[in-house]
């Protein structure tokens, strides 16, 4: 029964699921009533993980780990997803893509993220993987009447299948070379004069970095972006990659704690690549969600820098970065379901010229996630680059250090750009007046944050105390 406590949310979150999936096949219009009951269903989640924990716990042969780490990676996903199902409403609405399965589709990957997070076995953790990518799958191409969806979907799962069988190779390799497929045995039985489960580690390595959009394995990230539904791209953009992060952190820091210098050199490599194709594929886009899929990338970049530290110092300042990164967005994309024109949504750059001539509110919340997501003083984007280039400085890898600096100069290029067009340049088009609350309190609370984060810089790193023993 004590086992079933510590994994109390997941069975509540797939019960949710199952009633949501009921609901919706015996209600007719059953979107709206399933949309809010996912909401509900992800609160309750968020308040079981709250009241539940009680100190970091292994359960199930140890290959289930409940502690602090996954517990806050967690409640952060649970949050977003909230924040996406809020925001998103009226443009599915617009679309007509309001099918019940959409809220229960994205809660069936956010269970796969959550034995993902909590996995301390291959074998869990490979589940939970494919539990949230078949969803992902469905996720790329819902909007099936629409041709440029559909082949975003298909690219996004023959690359995805690829790497995760490279994944599943490098695991079956590691249990060759090693004899176990829990975490900690792994680490006990794994050192440099392995060469077979360091060839393993690349294997596995190659396919999280793919789930996370790293370079090289970065190629489906802006067709994917641009083709999926906007509310899709919100999800996609924010969510998994949390959880991808997070995972990368543990195998680092749990299985391959002891060959350090092996993944050391190619995760700087991966870092220092992402950083630079992000900072400069962006510039010459014209489509604003191919934009953020680029500076996504470069993103990573920067947090997969505090991790190639193999430090607790570098991965907390991941764990801070990853946090932020989710937070400017959540905002970013918000401001995208209000870039409507006579009924039509567009993504164009130019569409926004002379935005603040006539609506200087959401010009003015362009300009503070944009400045943010520049890492511009005195906003929460900056402090995120602070805190990584300090672990990378501490750790000594001053060329990784050197290379994240002038390539945030580079990327701020393309953010100062569309500010310009957007304070600057004349008008264009006239865009729709779209009164929708959550969007414009999704837009205002993720501004805020930002905006007021200098005030207590860190706040989040008395959160996260005690997350690396």
């Amino acid at each position: 029964m004590e086992n079933l406590n510590l994994i109390l949310p997941e069975i509540t979150l797939f019960f949710g699921i199952c009633l949501s999936l009921m609901v919706g096949v015996f209600f007719k219009n059953s979107f709206q009533i399933t949309m809010k009951l996912s909401i509900l269903i992800l609160l309750g989640v968020i308040y079981l993980i709250l009241t539940s924990w009680s100190g970091d716990k292994q359960i199930f042969l140890d290959s289930f780990i409940n502690d602090k780490f996954s517990n806050y990676f967690k409640v952060l996903i649970l949050i977003s997803s909230i924040f996406v199902f809020f925001s998103s409403n009226q443009f599915i609405k617009d679309k007509k893509l309001f099918k019940f399965e959409y809220p229960i589709i994205i809660m069936f990957s956010v269970l796969g993220m959550f034995f993902m997070l909590s996995a301390n076995d291959l074998i869990l953790f490979y589940l939970g993987l494919e539990l949230q990518s078949l969803a992902l799958y469905v996720l790329a191409a819902i909007d099936r009447d629409n041709t440029i969806s559909s082949e975003a979907g298909i690219k996004y799962f023959v690359l995805s299948a690829l790497s995760s069988g490279l994944l599943l190779y490098g695991c079956s390799l590691l249990y060759g070379f090693t004899g176990t497929t829990n975490f900690n045995e792994i680490s006990n039985n794994l050192n440099s004069e392995n060469i077979g489960a360091i060839f393993a580690m690349v294997f596995i390595l190659v396919g999280l970095a793919f789930k996370v959009s790293a370079v090289p394995f970065h190629m489906w990230t802006p067709d994917v972006y641009q083709g999926a539904p906007t509310s899709i791209t919100n999800f996609f953009a924010v969510v998994p990659k949390a959880t991808g992060l997070a995972v990368i952190i543990r195998f680092m820091d749990i299985p391959f704690k002891n060959i350090l210098h092996e993944w050391q050199t190619i995760l700087i490599f991966i870092a220092i690549a992402s950083m630079i194709l992000g900072s400069v594929a962006a510039i010459g886009q014209k489509n604003i969600k191919r934009l953020l899929a680029y500076s996504s990338i470069s993103h990573m970049g920067y947090a997969l820098a505090g991790v190639a530290t193999g430090t607790y110092s570098g991965y907390t300042s991941t764990v801070i970065y990853i946090t932020i990164y989710v937070i400017m967005n959540l905002g970013a994309f918000a401001c995208l379901y209000l870039m409507k024109v006579d009924g039509t949504y567009t993504e164009k750059i130019d569409d926004l010229s002379g935005l603040s001539k006539q609506k200087p509110l959401l010009a003015f919340s362009f300009l503070i996630l944009f400045f943010s997501l520049a890492g511009i003083p005195p906003l929460g984007g900056f402090f995120a680059k602070f805190f990584v280039f300090m672990a990378v400085i501490e750790s000594e890898l001053y060329a990784l250090a050197v290379i994240g600096l002038l390539t945030t100069v580079i990327s701020a290029f393309y953010y100062l750009k569309v500010i310009k067009i957007i304070y600057f340049d004349d008008v264009r088009v006239s865009f729709d007046d779209i009164r929708n609350v959550s969007i414009k309190t999704t837009i205002f609370l993720s501004c805020l944050v930002l905006s007021l984060y200098f005030i207590s810089p860190s706040f989040i790193n008395i959160i996260l105390d005690g997350l690396f023993i």
